[in-house]
């Protein structure tokens, strides 16, 4: 299963692309994290530390990788055509909670026809992922879909939009479903998170029918989730944990939609 994450900063996404990830860890699948985020947090979510967490160099800052990969010796012309997997093979740094995770690095514009070297590589990475690797991947997104392209969106099983009941991170969660249904994505779903009361829950259920946004779920507010933040713990080690009891139940979802 392939599922990206996006949503406007600060509703949570990260937790439920971690929790996902987790979650289908723990069924047994072999399943790969990309943090493809400006502001990389993923590998905290993940049970690493922060030591551990600094020492990772996303794959678009990697000078030297990149250029291995696209360097012609030729000054302003670069290689198109590479190979990608060793890049996995090495890069990839598993976590404690058992998922591998890629620190993508920020993304510009990977569908509007950018062709730096970096994106290059990214682009083949993304598609080398989602379209060839067998196994279940979980993209954790800036806000937006221009970085998977067309291509490779068509082959992302499921875009989640994650939103909190603040009017601006509604009204981000239907511009991205208007790229994400340019981009050729098939199923496209609004979870809110952070939900608080039943009045939280009603005004994302009247955007949501008033925009054609498809509701899947709601995720709870839990100051347990936050107190293991402030802690600089990962929450995803709280079973008792609403929010995360309810990520779980998120995942029997998606399951169930691709079953």
């Amino acid at each position: 299963m392939k599922i990206a994450v996006s949503g406007k900063g600060g509703v949570g996404k990260t937790l439920i692309a971690a929790g996902l990830a987790v979650s289908f860890a723990n069924k047994g699948l072999k399943t790969m994290a990309i943090d493809a985020d400006p502001s990389p947090n993923l590998a905290l979510t993940l049970g690493l530390t922060p030591e551990e967490a600094e020492k990772i160099l996303p794959i678009s800052e990697n000078k030297e990788l990149i250029q291995s990969k696209t360097n012609t010796g030729y000054s302003g012309v670069f290689r198109l055509s590479f190979t990608v997997e060793d890049i996995i093979r090495e890069y990839a740094v598993r976590t404690p909670l058992g998922v591998d995770l890629i620190v993508m690095g920020t993304v510009k514009s990977m569908g509007s026809g950018c062709t730096c070297p970096e994106n290059a590589v990214i682009r083949a990475m993304l598609q080398h992922l989602i379209v060839e690797r067998d196994e279940a991947v979980v993209l954790d997104t800036e806000a937006g879909v221009e970085h998977l392209g067309r291509g490779t969106a068509r082959h992302v099983d499921t875009m989640l939009i994650v939103a909190d009941a603040n009017v601006k991170s509604l009204e981000i969660a239907k511009h991205i479903h208007e790229l994400a249904s340019k981009a050729g994505l098939k199923q496209v779903l609004l979870v809110g998170n952070k939900v608080e009361d039943k009045n939280q829950e009603e005004a994302i259920r009247r955007f949501a029918a008033k925009n054609s946004l498809k509701l899947l779920c709601f995720v709870p507010f839990d100051r347990k989730v936050a107190e293991a933040e402030m802690r600089g713990e990962t929450p995803l080690r709280n079973k008792e944990s609403a929010a995360i009891q309810a990520i779980e139940r998120l995942r029997d979802q998606l399951d169930a939609k691709h079953s």
